[in-house]
């Protein structure tokens, strides 16, 4: 990996290549012939045993799809291959003759395995040979001369290759290290953040000024099986010029089925859009907040400034965490965090406090996890998408709380507050204030409860208010969370469907707030 570090802010000027390889170049630039005048198309090769085996998790596809159609270019196929220079060599070939550009990510490198180069070269009929510009950028790099050393590996390319230097987006300088092309065909790094900065870099070389696609979105909350004859109607009306998408989502909070509209014509996108939304019933539309992390701060204080009853107590709750902000810093603050309702609308209240005292932060937020005897998978679940959705520093300590609030000054002795998402209703905590120390014998933290006066149904209002998910167990009739063994869905939820099948509405419709902890025992 030391190779790739090297050249990590290096990477992708155009068509830059040494005299013996340009005649090569000429001989084989030529194109697919497009059907269609403005079918620019793409295929994307994903190249490595270690995506087949499930060993990693393929990005690169995903980030090439998005960059390649903000470019206009319709990606027409993904394949992922193995680390075989035959195999490697007949998808390219398949796939050279048959798209504008094709787009290979991994194989590049030092080792055994990295045989994209070879796997090229083989596809056009080439040898593999030594570039005397790729040579002296190894030697620049790596300090290497000799033929045989593994770095030397990088600078064998096949005989007709082009050099193409990027720019840096972020810097607006020109890239030290280019990307390889042969023909149609270009070769991406496999390591996400060295292709996402050549493609980035490289985006000219694919622009289709021709071609705009255009899209929309739509979130409902239906099944899929009350929506497909519309749906049918629709496609029926304009699918000859605008391609629509359904797909569930059965864990989502807030929608059961996103459909998407894409178009080359605008024209052509809102007239479908206007259909779908006609014959949309209005109950069924959910205009969804896609990124609530993001636009935290924007959305939680706009609400705070409402002068609604909500928005009372959710300034009243800003104020005391800005007062904690005042005394402690970040590196002093955690958030009590297990992945229930009140500590996740703390998490979001802090987080959009923290949003606009310091929209320039990098630190990360510290959440703390006491980690219960068996948990649910699904809080767990949430708990890890949590802290990737805020982008925190999550800390798992065991056992019960006063002991893991020990373990944790041994661990984290810098840490001087907790945020808890403590209301007055919760067991021992009428007589709580918004900051007061631990009581006597305890670890010594300030205890720092916004929530105090907020009420279930408050909590609930202030999530949905604002798309924030939680986890999923609350919409499958489960009101108050703690472990497998001494939890069980709420009976007041309980109701017979259509179906004549037992189920249970959502915790947020739950009607009276003193049987929120019935169903924990």
């Amino acid at each position: 990996m030391h190779w790739a570090l090297r050249i990590c802010r290096s990477i992708g000027r155009v068509g830059r290549e040494s005299r013996p390889f340009q005649a090569m170049a000429a001989q084989s630039s030529t194109l697919p012939v497009q059907n269609g005048r403005d079918a620019i198309t793409a295929g994307i090769i994903i190249i490595g045993d270690e995506i087949l085996k499930g060993l990693t998790q393929d990005t690169n596809s995903f980030f090439m799809c998005r960059k390649l159609r903000s470019l206009g270019v319709k990606v027409a196929r993904i394949s992922v291959v193995p680390d075989d220079v035959d195999t490697i060599a007949t998808e390219i070939s398949s796939f050279a003759a048959k798209f504008t550009y094709v787009l290979t990510s991994g194989g590049i490198g030092p080792t055994h395995d990295d045989v994209t180069f070879e796997a090229v070269a083989k596809a056009f009929g080439e040898q593999v040979c030594p570039h005397p510009e790729l040579v002296a950028l190894v030697h620049r790099f790596f300090g290497k001369m000799d033929v045989h050393c593994p770095e030397m590996k990088l600078a064998h390319v096949p005989e007709s290759s082009l050099l193409n230097y990027g720019t840096d987006k972020r810097t607006g300088d020109a890239m030290k290290y280019p990307l390889v092309s042969v023909r149609n065909v270009y070769v991406f790094p496999g390591i996400p953040v060295l292709m996402e900065r050549a493609l980035e870099g490289l985006g000219h070389l694919f622009r289709n000024e021709q071609t705009r696609f255009y899209s929309r979105e739509i979130y409902v909350s239906a099944d899929e099986t009350l929506l497909a004859p519309m749906l049918n109607q629709a496609n029926a009306c304009f699918g000859h010029h605008t391609h629509l998408g359904s797909y569930p989502d059965w864990v989502n909070n807030y929608y059961r089925v996103r459909l998407t509209l894409d178009s080359e014509s605008e024209q052509h996108l809102e007239e479908a859009y206007s259909f779908l939304m006609q014959n949309l019933h209005p109950a069924l539309i959910v205009p969804l907040v896609t990124d609530p992390v993001a636009r935290a701060a924007t959305d939680v204080y706009a609400l705070a400034e409402s002068g609604s009853a909500l928005g009372q107590k959710v300034a009243a709750a800003l104020r005391t965490m800005e007062e904690a902000l005042g005394r402690f810093s970040l590196a002093q603050i955690c958030v009590g965090f297990n992945g229930g309702k009140d500590c996740t609308a703390l998490l979001h209240l802090f987080h959009a406090a923290v949003q606009r005292r310091f929209p320039q932060r990098e630190e990360k937020l510290q959440v703390l996890y006491i980690r219960i005897v068996s948990p649910f998978p699904e809080m767990e679940q949430f708990i890890q998408a949590t802290t990737q959705r805020y982008h925190l520093r999550l800390c798992t300590v065991q056992g019960h709380i006063q002991q893991a609030l020990a373990d944790l000054k041994a661990q984290q002795p810098q840490l001087q507050a907790v945020l808890m998402g403590t209301r007055r209703t919760d067991p021992y905590s009428r007589t709580l204030t918004p900051m007061c120390m631990t009581d006597p014998g305890w670890p010594e933290y300030m205890r720092v409860n916004p929530l105090l006066d907020w009420t279930y149904r408050d909590i609930w209002q202030f999530l949905r208010t604002l798309f924030v998910p939680y986890c999923i167990l609350y919409d499958k009739g489960y009101t108050s969370l703690g472990s497998m063994s001494n939890t069980q869905k709420n009976p007041a939820l309980r109701y017979t469907n259509a179906l004549g099948q037992e189920s249970y509405q959502p915790a947020y419709l739950l009607e009276n707030e003193e049987e929120e902890r019935t169903s924990r025992h």
